[in-house]
């Protein structure tokens, strides 16, 4: 049954806006206000002999699910803060730092580092944004009912929702496998005995990430984040102290040289770094650049799902201030110290490949708990959306049944299976991977919380610069538009850009063969 709208407050009339407030309005903790909703539950809660009534206050729909899980075996809403903040490093902190010096050489550093600190500020706000919306319907299990509810509780909203949630999850899977067998390969090398090396090692892979996703909980996968991120920070640090020890980065030519097998020039002389773009950068390649910089903040489909299993959900800015802070530091110490060693002409993306063999296999070595777990936890997100849609409301949900737990193991098989697939049936997979980011970050990272915003300030009986004629009104209603249309232009430039390099791989006949054999080594 669709919501009734027709109460909605008219956008030109001025009421009391219901807002949080000052300091917990960014930073959370026991003092958050919490707004009306925008829409009548999607899932039903039998509260006080009430059902789906758009005015049940969101407390009480919280205490009713921790009233519910209270004697089960398996509980959800488990995870303090701290336990969150494990998570958001976990996914945040992770092998796409190193790509970071890769795109200071394209952009410059002094337009990298802006970029950076200006993005990651960006991603923030849209967090708090949605974190708003998550405490003003507990109920809601992960982005594709917020997706219903953003879009007047349509059902086609929440299908075009799932369908990018479940695809973009996979492909991030997919991504980690066979990121998973490029560090093998970079191991052994290309001569290895291993028959057809990329795709065994890619099944090997698969594996470990399917056993390492049984845990049911965001509260167990935390503990394993936690260790992720350590390896990964220790990774990155190491990498950037090596790039400063060696004498020349990999590949280094004193001299001009050609490639003997090709004829092509190679890069010589002395690292060059560079404040601005040099002359000749192409539209294509700088915002390839700030589109991977861009990427490697773009969460927050991962965060309703985890904001559902805090068991005190107006603490999550805190884990995401914590988590904010450490990416801006780290991403722009390791992207610009790293750039400034290697320089424009050896710069590899990863940066790993920057370094002589040794000093990247130890590097890289570090990254291996990541590439593996960052893959769980999206296939843990993925695999909850089906799971708690098929036992809603059946004791396997919360239960240590052989019934549910065989069928949690089989989603999750499902999804990584189906990842391995992807990983070695198409020879672009990075450059699609852009794409699949240019169609589906554009709304998970941009035009939801645009739209969001608006639709609960509207129910707050204000629209900025409508009704809310105050100076933040006016500043955060001109920001949201100006967060919505940088998603439409995700959506449309971000989408030809990746595109257009999937087309230039082709010309310059780098791209390799679906299921290929040959070691994918760095």
């Amino acid at each position: 049954m669709k919501a009734d709208y027709s109460d909605e407050p008219s956008p030109f009339e001025t009421h009391e806006v219901a807002r949080p407030q000052g300091w917990a309005a960014w930073f959370g903790g026991p003092n958050v206000k919490i707004g009306p909703r925008i829409a009548p539950q999607i899932i039903p809660l039998n509260i006080e002999g009430r059902d789906s009534d758009s005015n049940v206050s969101s407390d009480a729909i919280l205490n009713k699910q921790l009233e519910e899980e209270a004697n089960c075996a398996i509980q959800y809403r488990t995870c303090s803060w701290q336990k969150t903040a494990a998570l958001l490093f976990s996914e945040y902190i992770c092998l796409a730092i190193m790509s970071f010096p890769w795109s200071y050489s394209v952009l410059g550093l002094v337009p990298g580092l802006i970029l950076t600190v200006v993005q990651a500020l960006l991603v923030l706000y849209t967090s708090i944004v949605l974190w708003e919306f998550c405490l003003r319907h507990p109920e809601v299990r992960d982005v594709c009912d917020i997706g219903q509810m953003l879009f007047w509780d349509q059902k086609w909203a929440w299908y075009f929702t799932a369908f990018m949630f479940i695809l973009n999850n996979t492909f991030i899977q997919g991504l980690h496998v066979l990121v998973g067998a490029k560090y093998l390969n970079t191991m052994v090398g290309p001569n290895s005995s291993v028959s057809c090396q990329t795709v065994s090692f890619g099944a090997i892979i698969t594996v470990i990430c399917w056993l390492s996703s049984l845990p049911r909980t965001f509260s167990m996968l935390s503990k394993l984040g936690t260790a992720s991120a350590a390896f990964t920070f220790v990774s990155v640090i190491l990498a950037t102290i090596f790039a400063g020890i060696q004498s020349h980065p990999a590949g280094f030519n004193a001299d001009p040289a050609t490639d003997p097998d090709t004829g092509a020039a190679l890069p010589f002389g002395n690292p060059i770094v560079t404040a601005i773009p040099v002359l000749g950068t192409t539209f294509v390649s700088g915002l390839g650049a700030f589109l991977n910089i861009s990427y490697t903040f773009i969460g927050q489909i991962t965060l309703p799902s985890f904001i559902a299993e805090m068991r005190e959900p107006r603490d999550f800015p805190k884990a995401l201030w914590a988590c904010t802070i450490l990416e801006i530091l780290v991403f722009s110490i390791v992207g610009a110290v790293t750039y400034a060693f290697v320089g424009n002409q050896y710069m590899t993306s990863p940066a790993f490949g920057s370094l002589i063999p040794l000093y990247k296999k130890i590097a890289f070595s570090f990254m291996i708990p990541t590439i593996i777990f960052l893959g769980v936890l999206y296939a843990s997100v993925s695999s909850r959306f089906i799971f708690f849609r098929i036992f809603q409301h059946s004791r396997h949900k919360n239960e240590h049944t052989v019934v549910g737990w065989a069928t949690w193991a089989l989603i999750l098989l499902c999804t990584w299976i189906l990842a391995f697939i992807i990983a070695n049936s198409i020879p672009f997979f990075n450059s699609l991977l852009s794409l699949m980011s240019s169609l589906f970050d554009s709304f998970f990272g941009f035009i939801f919380w645009g739209v969001a915003y608006f639709r609960m300030r509207k129910a707050d009986g204000s629209v900025a610069f409508l009704g809310d004629r105050s100076l933040r009104g006016w500043i955060e209603g001109i920001l949201n538009i100006i967060i919505i249309l940088t998603g439409v232009f995700f959506l449309s430039a971000g989408t030809y850009v990746s595109v257009q390099g999937i087309l230039d791989e082709f010309a310059l006949g780098t791209v390799g063969k679906a299921w290929g054999c040959a070691s994918n080594g760095i």
